[in-house]
């Protein structure tokens, strides 16, 4: 049994199944509603039913207040139709964005790469070929926990359509059973599920404006895969990256990024350590991700695009510096995936964009 779903303002009607989200089948029709952490957590997917019958599903009362319900909001991540509905939904338009319709991959393990002690490179020989934009992630299904998570393609969207391998770069996480057992069951030959792609973490290309991205611990994934997708494509716009990790054995692609800066003059990396030893012959930044940006940009930022992918409270300190260095939100983009344990922590709604 299916229901017929009308999106407005688009004025798209799609099939939903029975059980299926509102977000999933809007996402495998290429419609993308926004939204971040997928667990009815944060409200960032939260839209209005302007007729119809749906079932709110798992929305937490504090995403989901009992008052929005009662006006007819409901989280698409979470909710089902029960009837044929209409909904509207806060869509704004991205010219730079690809129509992409969600797909499912089945997946062999090539290979397993340790980059630092707590990050593995886990490359995937899909059995179809993706077409994503750099920026953009998958949901990997685990073996035996019956749940996903979500993780950046770490490649060029050019490597992927030659080696039809995508990089998924995973850091494990304390007491994660997810990440666990990516990082001590996995291996080689192993087969997996995944489905994508998902996001509207990419580059706006048409603005022709310098770029900034700025990355700390795992988060280098996506800002890799779209740094490599530039250059690439032959990119004549400044592009600055500034990582940040704790320490040097935590710095991964340091070396390859060190390489691109030899080839290409447009291309400039910053790389901070926040807790290296002193005492250490290491020469370049120490200090915070923001911190590092601020000393290379005296002048402030204002006159780039700026993409930032990290953990939450490195994100919230480099929005703070850009906005001081005369950088606002429309020239902001952050990734909007958020684990069950990041979503506690979303920003406000009244920052559309961050």
């Amino acid at each position: 049994m299916s229901y017929q779903l009308t999106i407005e303002p688009l004025d798209a009607t799609i099939e939903v199944e029975e059980g299926q989200t509102v977000l999933d089948a809007a996402l495998r029709q290429g419609i993308y509603i926004p939204h971040a952490c997928g667990h009815g957590l944060c409200g960032t997917c939260k839209v209005r039913v302007s007729d119809g019958e749906v079932d709110h599903g798992a929305a937490n009362p504090f995403a989901l207040m009992d008052f929005e319900r009662d006006e007819g909001k409901t989280l698409a991540c979470c909710c089902t139709l029960q009837s044929d509905a209409t909904i509207e939904a806060d869509i704004d338009e991205e010219p730079d964005a690809e129509v992409i319709p969600v797909r499912d991959f089945a997946a062999t393990v090539a290979r397993i790469a340790t980059l630092t002690p707590t990050i593995k490179a886990i490359h995937l020989q899909l059995d179809k070929p993706i077409h994503f934009q750099a920026g953009q992630y998958v949901q990997l299904e685990i073996p035996g926990l019956g749940q996903s998570r979500a993780f950046s393609i770490a490649n060029a969207p050019a490597e992927v359509q030659a080696s039809g391998e995508i990089e998924l770069n995973v850091r494990i996480v304390a007491g994660g059973a997810g990440t666990g057992y990516l990082h001590e069951k996995l291996k080689a030959g192993d087969r997996l599920r995944l489905s994508g792609p998902y996001g509207r973490f990419f580059v706006r290309e048409s603005a022709q404006l310098p770029m900034l991205f700025m990355a700390g611990g795992s988060g280098l994934s996506s800002p890799r895969a779209m740094i490599l997708d530039l250059l690439g494509k032959g990119c004549t716009q400044p592009i600055t990256l500034v990582y940040g990790q704790r320490s040097r054995d935590e710095l991964y692609y340091d070396a390859e990024f060190r390489a691109l800066v030899q080839r290409h003059p447009n291309f400039t990396y910053v790389a901070a350590l926040s807790h290296e030893p002193e005492g250490t012959d290491w020469s370049g930044a120490r200090g915070f991700v923001h911190e590092a940006a601020k000393a290379h940009f005296p002048q402030g930022f204002a006159g780039h695009k700026a993409y930032l992918c990290g953990p939450p409270p490195m994100i919230e300190a480099c929005i703070a510096a850009l906005m001081q260095g005369r950088l606002f939100e429309r020239d902001i983009y952050t990734e909007k995936f958020l684990s069950a344990a990041d979503a506690q922590s979303a920003r406000s709604p009244l920052f559309r964009r961050v």
